[in-house]
């Protein structure tokens, strides 16, 4: 694939490096136009030797061969990371005066924007509306994230990690097969209360439900995520529903999946909850060196989505098993299909360094026959991913 990296002038571009290089590791034809600014803060022998071709800097370079409009005729993706205030401004209000924004009004290939700036400019009216312009003419918007910005200041504006930006140039080349679908995501681990400080819940961290979200947005999905407790910001450009405990998850899904078209169940939801929940700390002096806790059952909510009449959304469960015999594992997701009549079962083992919590993640996608759909193993982008595609195909 060939694709063109527009580099504009700002403190992100070292992260452009690691993208492109990644980029051409994995066979690409990577051409890289920086802006002058950019080439402040990156020389452009890094750029030349990092995507093994020359750069193109000046609207007058190689005017024999008509580059300014070469370039972008050529390309199968255009990237600009990190897109600054200034050259989003350009692009949505079609200006075209250096080789960059040239190349973008040249070009009909994909156009995808990993935004970087300080908060305050990315909050600003002016960018919004710049930002939803260039939705609203299909670009690829690789949204910031929340974290620590240049100098001491945290925020929204800082530029999305290498992962996420090459995972939205390979999804904008091939398509946004998601496109006015409605999905709804739940993601975290729910906590059930004791007391005012105390609760019963588990390890989940909620980052394979934040990146099921964020995969789903970038395929153009309409996307709800319903969270508890995450560990991890949900990302920008989803309807964000924050939840504790199951009841609130359960009212959550049930009053929107009316309208969707896929659910997927990523949440590690409590099976039960205390019958009883104290109104003030417990002490252990009161209680003295043991006391018992009465359990009541929670909801099953994939199964009372499950029992709804047709026409419902595509139910994705997820099935965490420390079972280490895969077929074992197929079985079990087989089982649990079949019992809460969903689509699609996630089996994902967990154990130390995988699922919950890990950066990565390996799933097996069954369907209540057993038949496998679809097998994925890599970073939580990778898997969610799969788990899209294999929901897109039973929906299809």
């Amino acid at each position: 694939m060939r694709i063109v990296v527009g580099v504009c002038g700002g403190i992100a571009a070292y992260k452009v490096v690691g993208v492109i290089r990644t980029l051409v590791l994995r066979g690409h034809d990577v051409h890289v136009i920086p802006t002058d600014s950019a080439l402040k803060f990156i020389g452009a022998p890094t750029f030349e030797a990092i995507s093994r071709n020359p750069i193109a800097t000046d609207l007058f370079d190689g005017v024999a061969e008509v580059k300014h409009v070469s370039l972008g005729q050529s390309a199968d993706v255009i990237l600009v990371a990190p897109a600054t205030a200034n050259t989003i401004a350009k692009i949505a209000n079609g200006l075209s005066d250096d080789l960059l924004t040239n190349s973008i009004l040249a070009s009909t290939a994909p156009l995808v924007v990993a935004p970087a700036m300080h908060t305050e400019m990315w909050q600003n009216p002016a960018t919004q509306h710049n930002v939803a312009t260039l939705v609203d003419r299909g670009a690829h918007i690789v949204w910031p994230e929340s974290g620590q910005l240049t100098g001491s200041d945290v925020g929204v504006g800082r530029l999305a990690e290498p992962e996420s930006i090459i995972a939205g140039v390979v999804a904008a080349a091939g398509s946004r097969d998601l496109a006015g679908t409605r999905v709804i995501i739940t993601a975290g681990g729910t906590r059930e209360p004791i007391d005012p400080v105390r609760f019963i819940g588990n390890r989940s961290s909620g980052k394979q439900g934040v990146a099921l979200a964020e995969a789903a947005r970038d395929r153009g999905a309409d996307v709800v995520l319903i969270g508890a407790n995450l560990e991890v910001a949900p990302p920008v450009g989803v309807d964000f529903v924050p939840v504790s405990t199951v009841a609130e998850l359960r009212d959550g899904v049930v009053s929107r999946s009316p309208d969707a078209d896929i659910v997927v169940m990523a949440a590690a939801v409590s099976d039960y909850r205390p019958v009883t929940v104290a109104t003030t700390k417990m002490k252990k002096d009161a209680e003295g060196d043991s006391f018992s806790i009465e359990l009541t059952a929670n909801p099953d909510i994939l199964a009372e989505l499950g029992q709804r009449q047709h026409p419902r959304p595509v139910l994705v469960g997820f099935a965490a098993e420390t079972e280490a015999d895969a077929g074992e594992l197929i079985a079990r997701g087989a089982g649990k299909a079949e019992r809460k009549n969903a689509d699609l079962i996630a089996v994902n083992r967990v154990d130390e360094g995988r699922g919950f919590g890990a950066a990565d993640n390996e799933v097996t996608i069954v369907d209540r026959y057993g038949e496998v759909h679809a097998r994925a193993a890599g970073s939580k982008r990778e898997v969610a991913d799969a788990i899209l595609a294999a929901a897109r195909g039973v929906r299809a």
